[in-house]
């Protein structure tokens, strides 16, 4: 999964970046206020890392105007001891969590996957779960009930993001962001390209109808959901 870390404080912004990249998280990271609010708006992120006291636009602001467009990602704001109410005002608009300065990485830890458990985003066991699709990220596998897909690490990456944003839209200007990267020589009629793939392996375990285009956007991933 790809989180999003805004802290102007370099040493505490390459300790987070480092303890979620040890988690096998994708990690991008911000210095201001302005630049993290530009990545975020991207929505193609799992979870925001937010430091509320930032140069330029405050993290408080940056949450209120993430949700006033609808951009419902997780977001754990990162505040001072003093900071009561900014962090009331933070939660008030939408954030999900706060840890405060100094913090012991076991507990940021903690609270990243309690947030994206109450979010749906993963189960008890970290797995990602939808319909007959189950995925293990720590493994990188796939599987649709016990039968494994054998993706490429693209493939796996394309399902992945599928599976964090059910049921929502995607781009192929946001999948083409999330997947390849910002900075990649790719176009992004790799995006069907690689739809056309993964499609394929799913059609193979009759799963490819959770897939859908949403001709002239993009794609979503739909399906009545598994009941175990």
């Amino acid at each position: 999964m790809r989180v999003l870390v805004v802290e102007d404080d370099p040493s505490l912004l390459k300790i987070v970046c480092d303890l979620f990249e040890s988690e096998s998280f994708l990690t991008d990271s911000a210095e201001t206020g302005d630049e993290g609010y530009y990545l975020a708006q991207q929505n193609i992120y799992d979870l925001i890392i937010l430091d509320i006291m930032l140069p330029g636009m405050s993290g408080v602001e940056i949450v209120k105007k993430l949700r006033a467009n609808a951009i419902l990602v997780p977001i754990i704001l990162l505040t001072a001891k003093d900071a009561v109410e900014d962090r009331v005002a933070g939660l008030d608009i939408g954030a999900d969590d706060y840890i405060t300065k100094p913090f012991a990485v076991s507990e940021l830890l903690a609270r990243t996957r309690a947030v994206l458990r109450r979010k749906g985003t993963i189960g008890q066991e970290g797995e990602l779960i939808y319909g007959l699709i189950r995925l293990v990220p720590a493994a990188k596998d796939a599987f649709i009930e016990d039968n494994a897909l054998n993706l490429t690490a693209t493939e796996y990456k394309l399902l992945e993001f599928f599976l964090c944003n059910k049921e929502q839209i995607l781009t192929r200007e946001q999948i083409f962001d999330r997947v390849w990267g910002f900075d990649s020589g790719s176009a992004t009629t790799a995006v069907d390209v690689y739809m056309h793939l993964l499609r394929k392996k799913l059609a193979a375990r009759n799963a490819d109808n959770l897939l859908r285009t949403v001709r002239g956007i993009g794609y979503m991933l739909m399906g009545e959901p598994y009941v175990h």
